[in-house]
């Protein structure tokens, strides 16, 4: 069997193809490997339902004075980026 071009997805068709949800946790997974090797914390990826992000800040990140900075500057600003219509983020 011979393909073409045209037989093939597009990335644009993969992506479609892929949910927000496993969009999410992919980025989620990302932003934590940042804070494991840098920090030493990790962040974790719980539920997302009506627009609001929940996750579980655990490691360092564990009762650090700096978690809330860390959580709503940077976990939430960069997953904004990537999801404007999230509302919130919110650690449990």
């Amino acid at each position: 069997m011979t393909l073409y071009a045209q037989d093939k997805p597009s990335s644009n068709d993969i992506l479609n193809e892929v949910s927000d949800i496993e969009r999410m946790k992919a980025l989620i997974q990302t932003i934590s490997a940042y804070i494991e090797h840098y920090h030493g914390g990790a962040v974790e990826m719980v539920a997302y339902e009506d627009n609001r992000l929940k996750v579980k800040m655990t490691g360092a990140c564990q009762g650090c004075a700096l978690a809330p900075a860390t959580l709503h500057g940077w976990v939430e600003g960069t997953v904004k980026q990537f999801f404007p219509y999230l509302e919130s983020v919110e650690a449990v």
